[in-house]
């Protein structure tokens, strides 16, 4: 019954008529357009001449690490460069046009772009300290008609205060005149807040809606919550990217974990809509259909990545379908009208969790089509070969002392084994598709970790994103302790533990990253291989690792290419995408995270690399030797040789 509703609303509002082809040859925002493709249509470079690729300008990042993915439209691309500067570049030649200052955007990924019908308004919008900012596209001036004097403040319609300013490096989603602006959970206690999803009018800056993560009474999924908690649990945020369906006006919302991370005795429940897809009809805010692809998160396991819009042959038929990759190693995929998943999706007993107060729900999804992209467990057969024979024997030690019975064993004070952990699998930016052809790629990184609950006070708290400190061997988990007689609600900390070696290396051994295939056609995969290496371990004769945490993610080609970038071998490489091997590769000055952005201007095709990485910002942009100089920063944007 829901399903036909859902149908009868989408054909009574028009949005069912068939979609035109779509062209991919601007890349006019994040990710290349709404629909998050990474991908392509140009051809001009493609296999027989990718290797004649040479360096077509540069302009340098200044000091610090970005992962700015360029826009480019009218043959300006636009840039966050210079101590956080906004930058009009010439697309073609890298000339300096405007600058827009102080713009604050720390660690941000990108940026939106909007014009009226007549092109006689366009703007930039970006996120910083709390507000939304309209630009000129054309000036770099900011637009004072637009919000208060430019901007506008996101806590509006909030009904509590954030902790902090809800900055998010998620630059949201345009669809017509409205912005949708994803809220951060404002921390990563127990105290932090709700992350409403909220959407604005481009052009007074007023807010049109706002979609409650954590329902309030009489609003759907409010029972999966215990009575009163929205008042006080926070997160299920979209922190990370989110994709808009154009034809038919439909967002698909990838939401994260309610709070705290690794411990919910304060949430029992399966926790609407923390760790759901949701489509929400862009124009009304109003949920359309939500998949929950993990009850009552203990593992930090957030859906990290733009959907995937594609159209592929399913029994006999043309489906248009969305693909939810995670941090887990599955890839859920769905009819992206209705929400029917395009195989069975199973509910599986699930370990359970053995910690004083804690609920854990009994069974988890597992998708039966397509197989996971990763690694997820961590035996003695995949310790670190790498790792000294110390270390081995302590990893040995650590895996057999401590919880590990595999996919979605729950955190417990004894510590327990979490592969591919929660800074595992894939992540934002990580995934790229071929629409003509209903092939996915995703690029993962394999990072187990060690989830052990301690007693507030002990140790510091909050899932981290990064290793953070110099590495270091992991200890044997000592015996479990009994911290209370009382079952109730007690807030547990879960120090970040990646189990890092004294080489900076995982526990488990490689590969680290791969590059998958996917035929989302038959549910299958075509083929996978070790995406990138390491510095270290190339230098002594060892290739093909993969590369150590990486955050470098793929754009594909109608010239048949992947170009990906991994920081810690300092490398570019395009793929052959029928085979996966590397056609082209180049040793960039630095590490390079993030997006690149493939575009055209004159008739000359180019590709622009944000080199400003260092050896990784998922590992704090680390050197090999920190006292020496920092390596040039610079976007850097490859074309064929003019003829």
């Amino acid at each position: 019954m829901q399903t036909l509703k859902i149908f009868l609303f989408l054909l009574m509002s028009g949005v069912l008529a068939p979609a035109a082809e779509k062209p991919f040859t601007t890349w006019s925002q994040y990710l290349g357009g709404a629909d998050s493709s990474q991908y392509s249509s140009l051809k001009q470079i493609n296999k027989s001449n990718v290797r004649k690729l040479e360096v077509a300008w540069t302009y340098p990042t200044g000091p610090g690490t970005y992962v700015f993915n360029p826009v480019v439209v009218d043959g300006v691309m636009y840039v966050l460069a210079q101590n956080n500067t906004l930058v009009a570049l010439d697309a073609a030649t890298g000339k300096e046009l405007w600058t827009h200052a102080n713009t604050g955007a720390v660690g941000s990924r990108g940026i939106n772009y909007w014009e009226s019908k007549d092109r006689s308004d366009r703007r930039l919008f970006y996120i910083n300290a709390g507000f939304l900012t309209a630009i000129d596209a054309r000036t770099g001036k900011t637009i004072d008609s637009f919000g208060d004097n430019g901007r506008t403040d996101l806590r509006n319609g909030l009904d509590r205060d954030p902790p902090r300013p809800p900055q998010t490096n998620n630059p949201g989603r345009i669809f017509e005149n409205i912005i949708i602006t994803p809220l951060p959970a404002g921390g990563v206690s127990y105290d932090s807040t709700p992350a409403d999803i909220h959407a604005y009018d481009v052009v007074t800056g007023k807010l049109v809606w706002t979609f409650h993560v954590i329902p309030r009474p009489g609003e759907f999924g409010y029972e999966t919550w215990p009575p009163e908690a929205w008042k006080t649990v926070g997160g299920v945020h979209n922190w990370n990217e989110m994709t808009i369906d154009d034809k038919r006006g439909i967002a698909y919302i990838p939401l994260g974990t309610s709070r705290y991370d690794f411990y919910g005795a304060n949430r029992k429940g399966n926790n609407l809509f923390g760790n759901a897809l949701l489509a929400l009809d862009v124009r009304t805010g109003k949920r359309l259909w939500h998949y929950q692809l993990v009850h009552h998160d203990l593992w930090d396991y957030d859906l990290p990545v733009a959907p995937k819009l594609l159209t592929v042959k399913h029994d006999g038929k043309n489906v248009d379908i969305v693909a939810q990759a995670t941090k887990f190693g599955f890839l859920f995929v769905f009819d992206r009208v209705t929400g029917t998943p395009l195989w069975p999706i199973e509910e599986r007993p699930v370990p359970q969790s053995d910690v004083p107060g804690e609920w854990s729900s009994p069974t988890q999804p597992f998708p039966t089509k397509p197989p996971p992209f990763a690694r997820q467990s961590f035996t003695e057969k995949d310790i670190n070969p790498f790792a000294t024979e110390g270390e081995q024997a302590a990893i040995r030690t650590l895996l057999k002392d401590s919880r590990n019975e595999g996919l979605f064993t729950p955190p417990s004070l004894r510590g327990s084994i979490s592969a591919p952990g929660h800074n595992g699998g894939a992540n934002w930016g990580m995934v790229a598709v071929d629409p003509p052809k209903g092939f996915l790629y995703v690029i993962t990184k394999e990072h187990p970790t060690l989830d052990k609950l301690q007693l507030p006070g002990q140790g510091r708290s909050g899932p981290g994103g990064s290793s953070g400190g110099p590495p270091s061997a992991p200890e044997p988990a000592p015996p479990a302790a009994t911290p209370a007689t009382d079952q109730g609600f007690i807030r547990y900390n879960s120090p970040v533990n990646f189990m890092a070696q004294t080489n900076g290396l995982s526990a488990m051994g490689p590969p680290w990253s791969t590059l998958t295939a996917y035929d989302l056609n038959s549910g299958t995969i075509r083929w996978q291989v070790p995406n990138g290496g390491v510095q270290e371990l190339e230098k002594d004769g060892h290739s093909g690792t993969g590369a150590r945490a990486p955050r470098g993610g793929p754009v594909v080609t109608a010239g048949g290419l992947i170009f990906a970038t991994t920081a810690s071998d300092h490398k570019i490489r395009a793929y052959d995408e029928d085979t996966g091997a590397v056609l082209w590769e180049f040793e960039t000055p630095t590490g390079s995270d993030g997006v690149p952005a493939v575009y055209q201007v004159g008739g000359r095709e180019y590709i622009a690399f944000c080199v400003a990485g260092g050896d990784g910002v998922n590992l704090g942009g680390r050197r090999p030797n920190p006292q020496a100089a920092p390596p040039p920063s610079a976007y850097m944007v490859f074309a064929l040789p003019n003829q």
